[in-house]
């Protein structure tokens, strides 16, 4: 583990999924970078009002704060479009080795009707993914 890649949206999944990050960039050295995406959804209108920029900015500030508390130094990125795909998307540009992401443990039919972010990384990205629970 050299470069790894934290997703976090300030839910109590997310911030287990940091803790986790941390952790495992202070035993392995490793460099550390969180990221937090803006949704947006074909056929809406661009950014859904409720989930907009401000939100992440502060969910990412939250993030840096946590893990500079811990001695980690990281790198905030903040994309913008479906979640899962951009998580995968950043983290082949960013050639990250590892991806952690916290699991909402939804219940079947929310993982239809929402699709599960932690289940599409987990078996779509090309790096190590875990899943903190």
């Amino acid at each position: 583990m050299h470069n790894i890649l934290v997703a976090y949206d300030g839910s109590d999944p997310a911030r287990r999924a940091l803790v986790t990050g941390i952790e495992l960039a202070r035993k392995f050295d490793a460099s550390l970078a969180i990221v937090s995406v803006v949704p947006v959804h074909p056929g809406r209108v661009g950014v859904d009002p409720w989930d907009d920029r401000s939100v992440h900015d502060e969910e990412l500030a939250e993030a840096r704060k946590i893990a500079k508390s811990q001695g980690v130094e990281v790198e905030l990125i903040e994309p913008t479009g479906d979640p899962a795909k951009a998580i995968e998307r950043v983290a082949e540009i960013g050639r990250f080795d590892t991806i952690v992401v916290g699991s909402r443990d939804l219940g079947t039919f929310s993982r239809i009707l929402e699709g599960s972010v932690s289940t599409h990384v987990a078996t779509h990205a090309q790096a190590t993914v875990v899943v903190a629970r």
